[in-house]
């Protein structure tokens, strides 16, 4: 019974803090169907061989894990969301929830083009096993391909959007973990 009464409080406590932010979630984790919004996409795909995989926990997070290798010129590992419609507008701000392993993720923004291997990019800063919420506005992101900058680009055009992912590309090989506890969307911060 008390852990009831104490899911129930968080249940609460975290509405409250959407409500206050004005965050609009995007993912959650706590539906039995969560798991089936994500894929993973890694190295192999260029003939690497890193492997990066995702489960929803017990805790009702998703968890990024693998371990990332330098071989055969890879060097990669993701995942991301199936296609969907964010309805995310001009000047939003896009907000993750996670605990990290120190390591330097990337938070990536994929559109409707068609072009290989192509999103926007953000840094997403870990600090090992702590809670962090980063947001980062969606004129911020940074278009690539192949991980490297496409020059002549502008920003991302908000009603394109149509996936985000989490990716680790930082070189160093060995095995990672990222856990996600929410992505959402919120209006400018003023």
């Amino acid at each position: 019974m008390q852990f009831i009464s104490a899911l129930m409080m968080l249940s609460l406590s975290c509405q409250l803090v959407v409500q206050e932010t004005g965050q609009r979630p995007l993912f959650g984790f706590a539906a039995a169907d969560a798991g089936q919004k994500w894929q993973t996409v890694n190295d192999g795909v260029m003939g690497g061989v890193s492997d990066g995989r995702f489960r929803i926990t017990d805790d009702r997070t998703m968890e990024f894990f693998g371990a990332l290798s330098l071989q055969n010129n890879g060097g990669f590992a993701s995942v991301r969301s199936k296609p969907a419609d964010f309805s995310i507008q001009p000047g939003d701000v896009i907000a993750v929830r996670v605990k990290g392993d120190g390591r330097q993720y990337v938070l990536n923004l994929y559109t409707k083009t068609r072009r290989m291997a192509f999103s926007y990019r953000a840094p997403l800063p870990t600090t090992r096993g702590e809670w962090t919420e980063t947001r980062v506005p969606i004129e911020d992101f940074i278009p690539t391909a192949f991980g490297r900058r496409v020059q002549g680009m502008g920003a991302v055009p908000p009603d394109q959007i149509i996936g985000i992912g989490f990716m680790l590309s930082d070189k160093q090989a060995g095995p990672f973990k990222l856990e996600i506890a929410s992505v959402g969307v919120m209006p400018a911060e003023k």
